[in-house]
């Protein structure tokens, strides 16, 4: 057990879909979920750490104080954060830096989202020094125009295909049929997803995620606290990284249209998407090895590929190779995604890596229902956010 260690109490989830309604108003079902399920009471809660949307007014850039609001004023301190799709990891993060410092016993994160119709864009105006904006009016580069690059380089770079990639969203579409809180539940087969429209050359429609609506909420404790409320055995964080990128980082990161330079000074040991991991094994006492399960950030099919190495579960251009044998199918060597992933959620930008916690919890549980992993011990769950925000969680029991 490391000095680190913070106990699960609680977690909960708004299903995730497409209804355009009030972001707080999924966050709500999320919180009330993870105390319920956590067995406390919103006046039990001592701090609480939102996860900032910034497509949902003023609100969503105080996601904290939002939720505390809607649940009803009682008192509690609150943080909000921001960091893209990293935003969930490092709401909790700040949570469980509060329990560790000792400033509390008990804490709520909650992060909450709801999306527009179509890929995520910039906020509106004319800034031509914010690189986001840029690569939209400079580029045309969507969110999809670099999955596809990434897709074409593990082509070039390690020979993959698209029945590859197609082979990932049909394992995850498996795994995602029974989870209540998936918006597609439907099997698909490789030659659907080859037959479905090029959105950005390789990858199809069926290959790229879709954005949704949806929120999570975790409730957070002090192993202290949860010994007093009788939890001899929780579920605990054991490693959270919230890292950024080493100078030179030479493969390219959205939004950015170059990389930096490694003329003068060289390349680190690690990529930065290899760093997110690293730096939680390192923390955790935990390697690739003594994993049962991970939950990836799947924007696309060919991108859970490029995470199945940047968290080690094998060796640069041996990705294809693992989702082939069915290694990272429920029932093999490492499952990935049993959720279902983003291939069955979409994006609800800072409910997902919260949403990655709550499935890992469950599945240590035991709680997982017919996408249950045997006797899982220990899972990670890893994705990056916008401008350079690592995010990894291992939880173990």
């Amino acid at each position: 057990m490391g000095d680190h260690d913070v106990a699960v109490l609680g977690v909960g989830m708004h299903p995730w879909g497409k209804w355009g309604r009030n972001f707080v108003e999924y966050g709500l079902v999320a919180a009330r979920a993870a105390l319920q399920d956590a067995g406390l009471e919103w006046r039990d809660v001592e701090f609480v750490s939102g996860a900032d949307t910034i497509r949902n007014g003023y609100p969503g850039f105080v996601a904290g104080a939002t939720f505390a609001q809607a649940l009803g004023w009682q008192g509690a301190p609150v943080a909000s954060s921001y960091a893209a799709c990293a935003s969930g990891a490092t709401a909790l993060n700040a949570a469980r830096a509060q329990i560790l410092a000792g400033l509390c016993d008990v804490a709520l994160v909650v992060g909450a989202d709801t999306t527009p119709k179509g890929f995520l864009a910039p906020t509106a105006g004319e800034r031509g020094d914010d690189p986001d904006w840029l690569r939209f009016r400079l580029l045309g580069a969507t969110n999809p125009t670099y999955f596809g690059l990434y897709a074409r380089r593990r082509m070039e770079l390690f020979g993959a295909t698209p029945a590859d990639f197609a082979k990932v969203k049909v394992k995850n579409a498996a795994h995602g049929l029974t989870n209540p809180n998936a918006r597609y539940r439907k099997a698909v087969t490789e030659d659907e997803i080859m037959a479905s429209p090029i959105v950005s050359d390789p990858l199809r429609l069926l290959d790229i995620c879709a954005t949704s609506d949806g929120a999570a909420a975790v409730v957070l404790a002090s192993l202290d606290y949860a010994r007093r409320h009788s939890l001899t055995n929780p579920i605990r964080v054991a490693a959270v990284s919230t890292v950024t990128p080493s100078y030179p980082n030479t493969v390219i990161e959205m939004p950015n249209f170059a990389t930096d330079s490694a003329a003068v000074a060289p390349a680190p040991a690690a990529t930065f998407r290899d760093s997110i991991a690293q730096q939680a094994y390192a923390e955790a006492g935990l390697g690739p090895d003594d994993l049962d399960l991970a939950e990836v950030y799947d924007l696309s099919t060919a991108l859970e590929l490029d995470w199945y190495e940047n968290i080690g579960l094998c060796g640069p251009g041996e990705a294809e190779k693992l989702v082939n044998d069915g290694a990272t199918t429920i029932g093999g060597r490492i499952p990935v995604n049993p959720s279902g992933g983003l291939a069955c959620f979409g994006e609800a930008v800072p409910a997902q890596a919260l949403a990655q916690v709550c499935e890992v919890t469950w599945q240590l549980r035991g709680e997982a229902g017919e996408r249950q992993v045997q006797d899982a011990t220990a899972g990670l769950t890893i994705n990056q956010g916008l401008f350079g925000h690592g995010s990894s969680v291992i939880l173990v029991r």
